[in-house]
């Protein structure tokens, strides 16, 4: 059974729609395209692909797997009683506790970036942009996210509709809002996927986007930086997608496992991660679809990098007169639908964990949670240089995403893959789907503790590297 006392999902589709909600996000929209972009494409997503198969798959069964064994719903509890199970030390609840306080400082910068999201649907709905050549788009969007007094508004809205909807639990209010707003999210995102790629047939934008996402360029990935061997510039790429599929599908941020706690046992743990891993996925590539013929259709950068959704595409919608207001009153819905989805999951672990350990009410418990992230939000808010940039944002998003969450699923693969007991082992992956899941135990066992490593080592001294070059 699902944790002790704790809600369940009320269906398998549910249940579904809230974990792919919670691994479709900004990640999907904004992060993919511009990994994507600056990587070469096709090699880029060849390598992600194999990562999300091998590699998330894994780690994603895991934490569910953890979730449902367990006689708690916050991550931390839950890997102590599990270890405790287990016959181990209970300091294993350190990979819960790891993941979610990355997951809680990631929503507290989320929520910003939701935001400018949110802002630029009012822009887009006044036609803001109108008239806007390329430098005036990248003008004002840097003016913007370098004003804190013009980004609070909408930071503390969002950040407020994130709060309340946690504080509704599991059933009204999580759930309620993926099974309204995920349908919505991919009616949207297919309907915007055909437009660019019809209206970009006649431009010659749609072929070199098919050919640019899904033919790989081996000599371009090579080639990458001219400064590095040809090893080193695959290794790179690699990293690249591994870090992206890692963050795409959610994992090592105590979601999953706090999501894991409410499945009914009739549901399959090795399925569910296949299915939540391959819509994830699918949104990403078909985001592709969306972006990149508009991008390439209109003569723009590809390699833009995280300005490629708030700059690269509004000058994209400009340049297409009335149609282009509509696609950009779309496009930024898009991306809040999906901002929503992931930031509620993003703080469900906080606040599962403070109203177990503390013995409040859930409402209580996503108050006391949710005015925290908007306390420590607003570091991320105000901490902004004149040019632009998002120092503070940054420094938090590269210690959450370099280290802790590499870390965190590093250890959860180990802990379930060599340490779990095997009795709590059969009993979670017997039934349907039982045959897969052995399948997916060898990848786990064997594969995934290499890569998520592999990851989580390059990762750390990318970040240390890249913390003393600053420093200095």
């Amino acid at each position: 059974m699902a944790a002790t006392g704790t809600a369940q999902w009320s269906s398998r589709f549910a249940f579904i729609m809230a974990a792919v909600g919670s691994s479709v996000g900004l990640g999907n929209l904004w992060r993919f395209s511009s990994e994507a972009g600056s990587n070469g494409g096709g090699a880029f997503i060849f390598i992600y692909l194999l990562a999300v198969l091998f590699v998330c798959v894994p780690v994603l069964m895991s934490e569910y797997l953890i979730g449902r064994a367990g006689d708690e719903a916050n991550a931390i509890g839950t890997m102590a009683d599990v270890a405790q199970k287990s016959n181990r030390s209970k300091a294993w609840s350190i990979a819960g506790a790891m993941g979610t306080l990355a997951g809680f400082l990631i929503v507290t910068f989320y929520c910003v970036i939701a935001g400018w999201v949110m802002q630029y649907i009012v822009f887009s709905l006044t036609n803001g942009f109108e008239g806007m050549a390329p430098n005036d788009v990248a003008e004002r969007f840097t003016s913007f996210i370098s004003d804190p007094i013009a980004v609070l508004p909408s930071f503390l809205v969002f950040a407020a509709i994130t709060t309340w909807l946690v504080s509704r639990g599991v059933n009204k209010g999580i759930e309620m809002a993926a099974k309204l707003l995920m349908p919505a999210f991919f009616i949207l995102l297919a309907l915007l996927a055909l437009y660019a790629l019809f209206s970009n047939l006649g431009n010659g934008g749609t072929v070199k986007a098919l050919k640019f996402l899904y033919v790989p360029d081996i000599n371009e990935m090579l080639t990458k930086n001219e400064n590095l061997s040809g090893i080193a510039n695959v290794g790179n790429v690699a990293n690249a997608a591994l870090g992206q599929a890692f963050f795409s599908v959610g994992v090592g941020s105590g979601i999953m496992i706090t999501y894991g706690s409410y499945i009914p046992k009739s549901v399959s743990l090795p399925k569910a991660s296949i299915i939540v891993a391959i819509m994830d996925t699918l949104v990403a590539l078909i985001a592709g679809l969306a972006i990149f013929p508009i991008v390439f259709g209109s003569g723009l950068s590809e390699s833009a990098g995280p300005a490629l959704l708030f700059i690269t595409l509004p000058n994209a919608f400009e340049t297409m007169g009335a149609i282009g207001l509509i696609i950009g009153v779309l496009f930024f819905f898009l991306a809040f639908f999906a901002a929503i989805t992931s930031s509620v999951s993003l703080l469900e672990p906080s606040a599962a964990f403070v109203s177990e350990r503390f013995k409040v009410s859930k409402a209580k418990a996503a108050l006391i949670t949710g005015a925290a992230m908007v306390l420590i939000g607003l570091i991320s808010v105000f901490g902004v240089s004149p040019g632009g940039g998002t120092p503070a944002l940054d420094a938090i998003d590269g210690f959450t995403g370099k280290v802790m969450l590499p870390m965190g699923g590093f250890l959860i693969v180990l802990f379930v893959g060599w340490r779990v007991n095997a009795r709590i082992l059969n009993e979670q992956l017997k039934g349907e789907g039982e045959k897969l899941g052995r399948l997916i135990m060898f990848f786990t066992r064997w594969v995934a503790p290499i890569f998520v490593g592999a990851v989580m080592i390059s990762s750390i001294i990318a970040y240390i590297s890249g913390f003393l070059n600053n420093a200095g």
